[in-house]
């Protein structure tokens, strides 16, 4: 058996074994599975006022996560040999519910419709060559930027979903340091300190080890404070049944009736925007990743590319049938990839965990934020680490010039550019628009500078899209036939 495995997944060519990739795979999994319980709750409108009935039913939602995202996951891990993961898209899947659903008046099924075009949309991209040669087009230094900013963005879900940092009452100021004072806050604390402990010495499965025992810590202090410090339903408890049957009644749950509901034009506008927002989410989460990982060349790009995108832009199809929203490549596959995992093995084992979850979704709702937080943080750390390729280099003309992971931000285009992506994709809790403001910033400063022949044709294309994507909420307010934002 591990005979044939090495030889399907190259183990030893990769640099890994078998149990570092399972280990790998299962931390992914733990680290991701919010989406489990996530998904079904922003889709199923759970707990928002006004709006209980009009949801996808909750138990539909999650049997539909758990399957797409197994399914693609291991299809990842398999066509590419790559430890990619996926699921349902956070982002996306608020779009869906609370944009094109509860504001424009769609239907679930017809905002699914949408999903599966904007999907379809990319796989022909990738189908034609054309979404591989956009990667292509990008300049190195962004590509290191996004890295960076991913890093900084997976860090920050860390801090703020654990409660270290909070949004602070005082107006002018966003966030402030959470409340040490709370049990949450504390479990997350003792969380930190063990998961860094075990990476200092050198422990193998630090991540996913940090994980469990910090679930552990935060169950014995939820019963020991009478449930009173985790409230959340089914965390830190242990759930008083173990075993559900999956509900399959959303699958092929879809049709194409928002032409008819909300106009053509109307309905492809939505298709476009959510198609950006696809589109540069996954090309920021395989280069971001693949970095940490070693996957990218000298040239930051990543071979044979066109696995991954066209397993991804599947996962947008598949979303959409399935009625679980659009599935995409995952940043959280950077904590299996932190814990020493490296081949399509990870996405595989991650995968088949979800699959048990059809029948035993209560489990994973015992894993609470500040359980996965540490591993978000050290994740984010490892990420970040490219800027650890600091140096100064002297160019012509630009003797001593300031090089950060190869990123000169003496040159203003490079520079400005690069710090916008790396800023913007925490800052506004969003990959793409991150993605979108660095590229603006480096097409117009070029064609300020009048070195527009260093611009790579198909940048322009981007920057015009991104340019219409930003613009599109103002155009669906003011102009009446582009529909309610």
């Amino acid at each position: 058996m591990y005979a044939l495995l090495n030889r399907r997944f190259g183990f030893a060519e990769n640099g890994t074994t078998l149990r570092r990739d399972t280990v790998a795979g299962a931390t992914t999994f733990v680290v991701m599975s919010y989406i489990i319980f996530v998904n079904p709750t922003i889709l199923s409108f759970l707990g928002v006022e006004g709006l209980e009935n009009q949801g996808l039913p909750f138990d539909g939602v999650l049997a539909s996560t758990c399957l797409i995202a197994g399914v693609m996951t291991i299809l990842m891990g398999i066509y590419t040999n790559r430890a990619y993961a996926m699921a349902p898209g956070l982002g996306i899947n608020a779009i869906v519910a609370f944009s094109l659903v509860a504001n424009v008046g769609l239907t679930f099924p017809q905002a699914m419709g949408i999903i599966v075009m904007e999907g379809l949309a990319v796989t022909a991209l990738v189908i034609t060559g054309l979404r591989q040669r956009i990667m292509v087009a990008i300049p190195l230094e962004l590509k290191k930027a996004i890295a960076i900013g991913i890093g900084l963005f997976i860090a920050f879900i860390g801090f703020y979903n654990s409660g270290l940092v909070a949004k602070a009452p005082a107006p002018g100021v966003p966030v402030e340091l959470g409340d040490f004072t709370t049990w949450p806050v504390f479990v997350t604390i003792v969380g930190l300190v063990l998961t860094i402990s075990l990476r200092a010495v050198g422990f193998p499965g630090d991540l996913l080890v940090g994980i469990v025992a910090t679930t552990a810590l935060a169950t014995i202090v939820n019963r020991a404070t009478d449930y009173t410090a985790f409230t959340t339903p089914g965390v830190a408890r242990l759930p008083d049944h173990v075993v559900e049957h999956p509900d399959f009644s959303l699958l092929g749950n879809f049709d194409f009736g928002s032409f008819a509901e909300i106009g053509v034009l109307s309905t492809l506008v939505w298709v476009f925007s959510l198609f950006l927002s696809d589109f540069f989410d996954t090309m920021g989460t395989l280069v971001g990743v693949g970095k940490q990982a070693g996957y990218l060349d000298a040239r930051g790009e990543l071979p044979e590319i066109r696995r991954p995108l066209l397993v991804d832009s599947l996962g947008a199809v598949g979303g959409g049938v399935v009625s679980s929203s659009s599935a995409t490549t995952y940043i959280e596959s950077a904590a299996g990839i932190g814990v020493g995992g490296r081949t399509g093995w990870v996405s595989v084992v991650a995968g088949a965990l979800f699959f048990p979850f059809l029948f035993l979704a209560p489990i994973i709702g015992i894993v609470p934020a500040q359980a996965t937080a540490p591993a978000l943080i050290v994740v984010g750390w490892l990420m970040m680490s490219t800027l650890t390729e600091s140096q100064h280099q002297a160019e012509p003309g630009r003797e001593g010039a300031l090089k950060l992971a190869g990123i000169d931000f003496g040159d203003l285009a490079v520079g400005l550019s690069a710090a916008l992506t790396i800023m913007v994709i925490p800052f506004t809790w969003s990959i793409t628009n991150g993605i979108g403001f660095g590229f603006i910033t480096y097409v117009v400063i070029r064609l300020a500078q009048r070195r527009w022949r260093e611009v790579h044709p198909l940048l322009y294309v981007i920057a015009a899209a991104f340019t219409l994507y930003f613009l599109v909420p103002m155009l669906q307010e003011k102009v009446g036939f582009l529909g309610a934002a």
